[in-house]
């Protein structure tokens, strides 16, 4: 890997991950010694970023992490959560025992996680669980179409639990009613209905963050 590819990964990370957070300065001398490396590849890498959105230059502040471009995270997520829940329909018969011990102890290290303030971990695991339910569906189109959307949601944020940490709990005890409607056999367009709004809950978390004091 060259130093510009990795002080590219490296702030990319850095960004998606929310440690370097939207309106942030980026400091190039100063991750230059970071890194161990000059400032060329760390410029090159910035000016790479900017193309991905990530970074913008600003007048009398230079490089800065890049605000999230609420309209298209608002808009993918919406996506996400009619197709998540589709999938996650056609998926519930095809859920076995063992997928259904493994998405329990998922949702146990998530509460874990939590009561560290692990907000990245969550996202870890939060990602793992869904992906069992929704991969299970038949559909490889519809699973493309999913990983698609993802992907385009990373670009703006990789974990909405550092954007709005107060979801992560609310977001594990909706983990639990989906695994006992699944296990219960429900209702396939019950388990299709909660499991959108469990993802538009947390579209609904996003939009009101800035009202939570």
């Amino acid at each position: 890997m060259s130093k510009t590819q990795y002080a590219y990964e490296f702030l990319r990370s850095k960004i998606l991950d929310g440690v370097y957070v939207p309106g942030q300065r980026i400091v190039i001398d100063q991750l230059a010694k970071e890194l161990g490396t000059s400032t060329i590849p760390i410029r090159e890498a910035i000016r790479n970023l900017e193309s991905d959105g990530l970074i913008q230059y600003k007048p009398y502040s230079g490089a800065i992490v890049s605000v999230i471009n609420e309209t298209e995270y608002v808009e993918v997520l919406s996506v996400i959560a009619i197709l998540e829940g589709y999938a996650t329909s056609l998926s519930a018969r095809h859920i076995t025992v063992q997928n259904l011990e493994e998405l329990q102890q998922l949702n146990k290290l998530m509460a874990e996680a939590l009561n560290n303030f692990e907000f990245e971990t969550i996202s870890h695991y939060n990602r793992k669980f869904h992906a069992i339910i929704f991969e299970k569906c038949g559909n490889t189109f519809l699973i493309d179409q999913i990983g698609q959307a993802q992907q385009r949601l990373d670009r703006l944020r990789r974990s909405i639990f550092t954007i709005v940490p107060q979801r992560a709990r609310q977001s594990i005890e909706e983990h639990d009613t989906i695994l006992n409607l699944i296990k219960e056999s429900a209702p396939l367009h019950e388990i299709e209905e909660v499991v959108r709004n469990h993802r538009i809950n947390t579209l609904i978390a996003f939009q009101n963050r800035k009202a939570i004091k």
